[in-house]
């Protein structure tokens, strides 16, 4: 039997209907290839496995028993594969045709290649922010106070995409769809498995980058993207996890001092993101609207 092309890697927690539509269309769209396919399941309570296995019984399935995380789950993926490439792939994330196969080509093309994403697009067809140049705090400051969003500069990273005119080598790519070199992502150890969720794919490309090897961003290859999925109903755990992770990058490769200072920055908008609220509530009599991070979690983080 001859050795696969490439392993899918996805990574399932409670979202069968999707998984089920992204294995599908991983089959449908990347004709001619010989593919490996192995879904690592976080310990799913919607029967993922189960109907997973009547739909594709060919499926490689890797069963936790409790949630171990994004991170710890694509490392047992890659390290159970065969092939010499590996695509990490989301479950909310659906293949377009060829999209698999100009990734491979610019990866086998340049020697130099560790790592390459995709064009993301949301499910109306916009532009995703596919790839984003390393954290700083002045560019954390801009994110986080909505001041980035609201200028939408050249530097913005949806902006950057949207004119991108063929691959080229980035600071690090969206984590919902990557293709790595399978031996390249065992040597340095794979994800960092610190990093429960978030954070994880802008760890493993300044690792790379920091030996040697380059990230590349393909927009030839079209991805379906939705976006988080998985966490849809826990906005608020959610942005808690973006933070501690955010902060454990910044404590790993900026420093101490770096790291207090995101914290602060992090406190102080927070706080005043908090105030917000609270005065909108006031006005419309007592409606909720958008709940924030508690502050007393950011001071523990």
């Amino acid at each position: 039997m001859a050795a696969p092309d490439v392993a899918i890697v996805v990574i399932n927690w409670n979202t069968r209907d999707l998984l089920l539509r992204c294995i599908q269309c991983v089959y449908d769209e990347c004709a001619g290839l010989l593919l490996e396919v192995i879904v690592v399941d976080n310990a799913s309570r919607d029967d993922s496995v189960l109907v997973l296995r009547e739909r594709f019984p060919q499926v490689h399935i890797i069963e936790n028993h409790e949630n171990v995380g994004f991170a710890r789950a694509n490392n047992q993926g890659v390290r159970a594969s065969n092939a010499p490439y590996a695509l990490l792939l989301n479950s909310d994330a659906f293949l377009t045709e060829g999209a698999l196969q100009v990734m491979l080509d610019l990866i086998r093309r340049e020697p130099r290649a560790a790592l390459v994403g995709a064009q993301l697009r949301n499910a109306d067809g916009s532009f995703q922010a596919s790839h984003t140049p390393f954290p700083n705090l002045w560019r954390e400051f801009l994110i986080l106070s909505g001041i980035g969003r609201a200028l939408k500069g050249p530097w913005y990273p949806s902006r950057r995409n949207e004119v991108a005119k063929g691959p080229q080598i980035v600071d690090y790519v969206d984590g919902a769809c990557m293709l790595v070199r399978r031996d390249v992502y065992l040597q340095l150890g794979g994800l960092d498995e610190e990093y429960f969720m978030y954070s994880e794919e802008v760890d493993l490309c300044l690792r790379l980058k920091q030996r040697g090897w380059q990230v590349w961003y393909q927009p030839a290859a079209q991805v379906v993207h939705l976006g988080g999925a998985s966490s849809a109903s826990r906005r608020v755990e959610r942005e808690r996890e973006m933070y501690r992770s955010r902060l454990r990058f910044y404590r790993k490769h900026y420093g101490a001092f770096s790291a207090r200072v995101f914290k602060l920055q992090l406190f102080a908008l927070t706080a005043v993101k908090s105030a917000v609220h609270s005065i909108r509530r006031l006005a419309t009599r007592g409606h909720a609207g958008r709940r924030t991070v508690p502050l007393r979690d950011i001071l523990v983080l």
